[in-house]
């Protein structure tokens, strides 16, 4: 098949134009975490009180009821039900039960700010830059979407072929299933973390794997391409997800044994995220769906294998790494599920999880030959 060149060369001015507004999503993600800081810093100022009090307020049982953070008003909050929802409460935009919200009153006016909590649901509260940095980055995945499917069109095939390929449409993935979580979690206080994390994979791909448009091999010229790789993209972005969130988990910890023990925790930034058992819960149900993915992986490569090599299973070092994953990920299950590692323990096993997919990605494909070898550098 013909190559169209000028369509390659439009395809990576369209990756350089997502990567410049991820950018400016990063920052925008990156302003609201330090403006939630200082809203903080001030309503704390004004109530005469240390920052460590709405932290501390904010770590009491949910099911209190009842959080006294400073005079001359203590702050109220709804019951919690068995199921995490806020008796008789309601909120804009998406439904669901509304956050904490601490409210102080000072000079005759009143100010709020909302601390997440385990719904990480939205509440009403207005967040001009969270806002613009969700639409700046529904930009971004547009340009980006634009420039994986000009890379396709090109090379007249699924834009899958190398490394190059799979980077920018793993990142291209990233970023469709935070977008698309969004939608029902208020998930705004990983957009520095997941967009920083695709910003990596783009710089990775464009100046350490640069590769011409050009046809497939002749071994990956078959209908399992789509499948397999596909569904490979799309556990990749759920683990990269999760692993953002195990990150803030263990910072949360040990953040939260700060607390606990009646000392200035710092890292203001960390009021916006939720408390690290409601990062764990979500991050074990995606991790969940992912490893369902990645088991389909497993198997559609084993089939595809066979048809191509006429065997299964031939312990090629991708093929090894590829279950040494799905080991890693079952294990992390089995013992939260079964043995009760949760906590750090849970969080770090998935961090170990992430890294084998880096390992997977970034040093089988480079430095290890095999039937696999098709990273196009």
């Amino acid at each position: 098949m013909g190559i169209n060149e000028a369509l390659g060369q439009y395809s990576e001015l369209f990756m350089l134009l997502a990567a410049l507004t991820y950018v400016v999503a990063f920052g925008a993600f990156g302003w609201d975490m330090a403006a939630s800081s200082r809203k903080l810093a001030a309503i704390n100022r004004r109530a005469g009180q240390p920052a460590i009090a709405v932290d501390a307020a904010r770590d009491t049982d949910s099911a209190s009821g009842i959080i006294d953070v400073a005079e001359p008003a203590p702050v109220r909050v709804p019951a919690m039900t068995a199921g995490g929802q806020s008796a008789g409460t309601s909120h804009a935009g998406l439904t669901g039960p509304t956050d904490r919200v601490a409210r102080v009153s000072s000079g005759g006016g009143n100010s709020s700010d909302s601390v997440a909590d385990e719904s990480l649901l939205y509440t009403s509260e207005r967040r001009t830059a969270a806002r613009v940095a969700v639409s700046v980055t529904a930009l971004a995945f547009i340009v980006h979407l634009a420039a994986v499917l000009a890379r396709g069109i090109a090379a007249n095939r699924v834009p899958w072929g190398n490394m190059y390929e799979f980077a920018t449409t793993g990142a291209l993935m990233v970023t469709a299933v935070f977008l698309l979580v969004l939608t029902r979690k208020d998930l705004r206080f990983l957009g520095t973390f997941v967009i920083g994390l695709v910003l990596i994979m783009l710089m990775a791909a464009t100046i350490g794997m640069p590769t011409p448009v050009g046809n497939l091999v002749p071994a990956l010229q078959s209908y399992w391409l789509i499948i397999h790789v596909s569904v490979a993209v799309a556990a990749s972005a759920l683990f990269t997800l999760t692993f953002a969130m195990s990150v803030l988990q263990l910072i949360q910890t040990r953040r939260e044994a700060t607390l606990a023990a009646g000392q200035a925790p710092g890292m203001a930034f960390m009021r916006r995220v939720p408390p690290a058992l409601s990062l764990e819960n979500l991050a074990y149900r995606i991790n969940a769906v992912a490893f369902v993915l990645w088991t389909f992986t497993l198997m559609a490569g084993a089939i595809w294998a066979e048809e191509a090599w006429g065997r299964y299973w031939g312990w090629d070092t991708k093929e090894v790494w590829t279950f040494v994953i799905w080991v890693v990920f079952a294990g992390y299950l089995h013992a939260r599920a079964t043995r009760g590692w949760t906590g750090t323990r849970a969080a770090w096993l998935c961090v170990v999880g992430y890294l084998c997919i880096i390992f997977n990605f970034a040093v089988v494909n480079v430095f290890f030959s095999g039937l696999h070898s098709y990273s196009g550098l």
